[in-house]
């Protein structure tokens, strides 16, 4: 294999344990944790909560059009987790993966942060010369409520493209948005992030689309919920030392409930109700998403 087929490395970023064996890899021992409170149904997390994660999850499968999935940011933790479980038997490498970044805009970025940026992009798998040559498109997914996040991500990928000279009639098919919203009101009236967005007027019909969930679980996952790993801006994109195992309050918790989710993930009844809660989605119709479905099944 020539050096240009190999894939970039990664930059560095916050340690993250591995919980699954999803993609070929081996699952970190992390021994005993403390017992989380007695009053959660599971033992770390209610079971509204992994009620409305697993439907959440089901609607973000299907309606990303079976593209691979790249968590953006430390929001939807939990529903990598819950899908590295799910996934951990299957041959569907490259299916989802993370890219921790914090970024609202990149008014003030150093020309270093910007190389950065790029660099954390190709890792996995969003550099021009990649998106223009791969197989199943590619979604980000995050919590939006305003999509200052993805306004950056595509605006820089945007300058990115054009300086490479990669071809955007092709790329604008491998590229896709999944943003999870606060449950408002279904009229067609009501304002929604991407309404007024120039950059979304660029992709195909369908390519940005919304999955919303129930305000108290969003803010749940976006504001409140334990994490793994630290905030990860701009400023601390250049630090080495960020590598470095976390150490902090809500380790133990966050792992607790990381590595349970990973474990509901891996169940027949969790696998089973996302495929059925796939099935009456209208995105259920695309053959890539049935084959997902399958792949889920066994």
């Amino acid at each position: 294999m020539s050096a240009t087929a190999l894939p970039p490395p990664t930059p560095p970023r916050p340690y993250r344990w591995v919980l699954s064996s999803y993609g070929g890899g081996r699952p970190d021992r992390t021994g005993e944790l403390p017992r989380p409170p007695a009053h959660a149904a599971d033992g770390t997390f209610g079971e509204r909560y992994l009620d409305a994660l697993v439907d959440c999850t089901a609607k973000v499968l299907a309606r990303s059009g079976g593209a691979d999935l790249c968590f953006f940011g430390r929001s939807l933790d939990g529903m990598y987790d819950l899908l590295s479980g799910a996934l951990e038997p299957g041959d569907r490498d490259g299916r989802i993966d993370r890219l921790p970044l914090s970024c609202r805009h990149n008014r003030h970025w150093s020309p270093a942060q910007r190389l950065r940026f790029r660099e954390h992009l190709a890792a996995v798998g969003l550099a021009p010369h990649a998106l223009a040559r791969r197989k199943r498109p590619i979604a980000l997914v995050d919590v939006v409520s305003e999509g200052g996040s993805f306004t950056t991500v595509h605006e820089e990928l945007a300058a990115w493209i054009e300086e490479a000279r990669e071809p955007w009639p092709v790329i604008r098919r491998k590229l896709r948005y999944v943003g999870v919203t606060v449950r408002g009101k279904s009229s067609p009236n009501h304002d929604r992030w991407q309404q007024g967005l120039d950059w979304v007027r660029t992709l195909p019909a369908g390519h940005v689309v919304n999955v919303s969930l129930d305000p108290y679980i969003w803010s749940e996952l976006a504001d409140h919920e334990p994490k793994l790993t630290r905030w990860f801006p701009p400023e601390r994109w250049l630090r080495d030392e960020c590598t470095g195992v976390a150490r902090h309050p809500n380790v133990a918790p966050a792992l607790a409930r990381a590595r349970a989710l990973v474990d509901a993930g891996r169940s027949r009844e969790v696998r089973a109700e996302l495929v059925r809660l796939m099935a009456r989605d209208p995105g259920f119709a695309t053959r890539e998403v049935r084959a997902l479905a399958g792949a889920l099944r066994r």
